[in-house]
């Protein structure tokens, strides 16, 4: 615990203080982090669910549109393609496409290299859905970081980016 934290601790600091005292045999040091990290994750996660809810938007369907939009003009991936980029069965896209078809939000048209395939296309009202719901993501996003001065959001992402790449670029810990 720093000296700016000691006076003001949180849920975490107890935590690790009971576990230090119940257990004085093992390094409780990793919950330090990622005890805060998992909060924080599930605050995100709420806010992301908040965002999105405003939006007539399931997450697992902003991310779908999401993957469109950031695709570019003319907003058009393969299901094959959105597999990738979600990590999701090919069930579950289907599913997934299947609801956005219904709402209007993409279309499936034949693909023009390939007839026998087809393309999810973001209509006009899926782009401005995902448009307004990234919108309100990032302000609450916003909101969260705002107690962190630009340097320190900077060097957090740097950390994060480190603690993370082992899975991103092996699909587990290196």
């Amino acid at each position: 615990m720093t000296e700016e934290s000691a006076g003001s601790g949180d849920e975490v600091d107890s935590l690790v203080e009971a576990w230090r005292r119940e257990r004085p045999d093992l390094d409780v040091a990793p919950l330090e982090v990622l005890s805060r990290v998992s909060r924080l994750a599930r605050h995100l996660d709420l806010a992301r669910r908040e965002a999105f809810a405003a939006h007539d938007l399931e997450p697992s369907e902003f991310d779908v549109l999401a993957a469109l939009r950031r695709a570019g003009h003319p907003y058009a991936l393969s299901p094959g393609r959105l597999l990738q980029v979600t990590l999701v069965t090919s069930g579950t896209m289907t599913n997934r496409i299947d609801r956005l078809v219904t709402k209007e939000l993409v279309e499936r048209v034949p693909d023009p290299h390939d007839g026998r395939s087809v393309q999810v296309v973001l209509t006009d009202l899926g782009r401005t859905r995902v448009d307004d719901a990234l919108t309100d993501l990032l302000a609450q996003e916003r909101a969260i970081l705002s107690a962190l001065p630009a340097t320190d959001r900077g060097r957090l992402a740097e950390l994060l980016r480190r603690l993370t790449s082992p899975f991103d670029n092996a699909g587990g810990v290196a």
